[in-house]
């Protein structure tokens, strides 16, 4: 594949990301707020009743002056909440789609005719719908996303490296299982072959599922169960749109975008089959 047709494809693969961050924003916002203002409502709540008995203490052997002083020594926001919730999760989600855009693009362009004889906008969903899996839904599965304020501050380092390695870990095994796959094919069909690469990946999950730590400072016990599981299905809900909504665009973008591309040797690249013909 030539060197502009890989340029042409990382940009449109971050427009594409562009696009579903914005859908990916109003999910966040509609169905990803609420329990997060709820979590924060709880820990201030908590927060008030633990500084409670401290005040009355303090006040008992001070007076009003040294009871008024935790007040006035509570540090202020530095970004307020509405900015928070609408200007800094609008920026955060886009430059992250943006981002996963540009690398899923690369991933189709090395995925391209190496994974069959699939069309633009077939490889397209298959290369969102791996991402999604490999690089959101396993480690999920494994460390399941939590509300702000909600779990140890002294563990949040740990816990974030945990999370990042199981990404590194369901990325590397999804490959492993592509490749194997592939070998096997040859010997078994695609179809047994795939289940048995399938098989092989689940299997290695669970041993990674097994070896690795849990988050068991991720959420206070006393946390709202209700308040915990709306999070966590609205944290999914953003995810599922993004890349759907990214997978469906970019595929268009890149059947577009291939169907006027040329091999050097002066004929039509795969991409440049009938519309008819395609997956």
């Amino acid at each position: 594949m030539y060197a502009s047709t890989v340029r042409g494809l990382l940009v449109r693969g971050m427009l594409a990301g562009l696009i579903a961050g914005l859908f990916a924003f109003v999910v966040a916002y509609a169905v990803g707020e609420p329990p997060v203002r709820s979590s924060i409502a709880v820990e201030e709540a908590s927060a008030a009743k633990e500084a409670a008995p401290a005040a009355g203490h303090a006040h008992d052997h001070a007076g009003h002056g040294a009871a008024a002083a935790p007040a006035a020594e509570e540090e202020e926001e530095l970004v307020s909440r509405p900015v928070q919730s609408t200007v800094g999760l609008a920026t955060g989600v886009l430059v992250y789609g943006v981002a996963l855009g540009g690398i899923a693009a690369l991933a189709f362009s090395f995925v391209l005719g190496r994974a069959g004889g699939f069309s633009p906008r077939a490889t397209a969903a298959l290369t969102a719908g791996g991402a999604f899996t490999l690089v959101y839904f396993v480690p999920f599965l494994k460390y399941p996303a939590t509300p702000p304020a909600v779990g140890n501050p002294d563990t949040i380092g740990q816990r974030t490296t945990l999370f990042f390695l199981m990404i590194l870990l369901s990325v590397l095994l999804g490959v492993g299982a592509i490749i194997l796959g592939r070998r096997l094919a040859p010997r078994l069909g695609n179809w047994n072959a795939t289940l048995t690469a399938l098989a092989g990946f689940v299997v290695a999950t669970g041993l990674a599922f097994l070896v690795l730590p849990d988050n068991t400072d991720a959420v206070k016990p006393e946390f709202p169960a209700a308040v915990l599981w709306d999070f966590r299905v609205a944290s999914v809900s953003v995810q599922v749109v993004m890349w759907a909504v990214f997978g469906v665009v970019f595929g268009v973008l890149a059947q577009r975008l291939l169907a006027h591309r040329t091999d050097p040797a002066g004929t039509q690249a795969p991409a440049a089959q009938p519309v008819s013909s395609l997956v």
